[in-house]
């Protein structure tokens, strides 16, 4: 059964309405979104591969976990189900760091727009890789990866084809929080 998501203004403020989320893409309305991103302390950081059948950005590299708000859903309780969904882990609230609100409009075809207010989450991975347990419909591969490679390939000089295309000031403030914490 597909999910509903609440409609955001252009603001990022909720409207008191929602919809299916393929309407939402449909018609390119304003929805909340969580992405986590998980990084160790001795400074790498867990990127997923993108499943090969997704409608957008197909086996791209991307954020550790992200995912749709259902309506009526706490943005936390959103985090925690979808790192728990798509890498098999357990986290509460107080694991999550929150970091900030980006908004997000991708044009991906005539009849599917992602506008989208992704809330940004840091986490500390403190499980070894191969105890996460990828969702096999969702993701094709996880990996860990140097921070500064991350960063040289994200915003640097190379493979920015490799990412989805989130734009480089998101990229750079994601490094430069997880720089911070380490």
């Amino acid at each position: 059964m597909e999910e509903r998501v609440d409609i955001l203004d252009d603001h990022g403020k909720p409207t008191g309405k929602s919809c299916l989320k393929s309407e939402a893409h449909l018609k390119g309305l304003f929805h909340p979104t969580v992405h986590v991103w998980l990084y160790t302390k001795d400074g790498r950081i867990l990127i997923q591969q993108r499943g090969k059948h997704k409608e957008t950005h197909p086996s791209l590299w991307d954020v550790s976990v992200a995912g749709h708000v259902a309506s009526g859903e706490n943005v936390k309780t959103a985090a925690i189900r979808e790192v728990e969904e798509e890498v098999g882990l357990a986290i509460s609230e107080r694991d999550l760091e929150p970091i900030r609100t980006f908004k997000a409009i991708h044009k991906i075809s005539e009849d599917f727009t992602d506008a989208e207010f992704h809330h940004v989450f840091l986490c500390e991975l403190k499980e070894p890789l191969n105890h996460l347990t990828k969702q096999d419909s969702e993701v094709d591969a996880l990996d860990l990866v140097p921070l500064l490679q991350f960063a040289e390939e994200t915003w640097g000089m190379a493979n920015t084809g490799k990412y989805v295309p989130h734009g480089t000031p998101y990229y750079k403030t994601i490094v430069k929080e997880i720089k911070g914490r380490l």
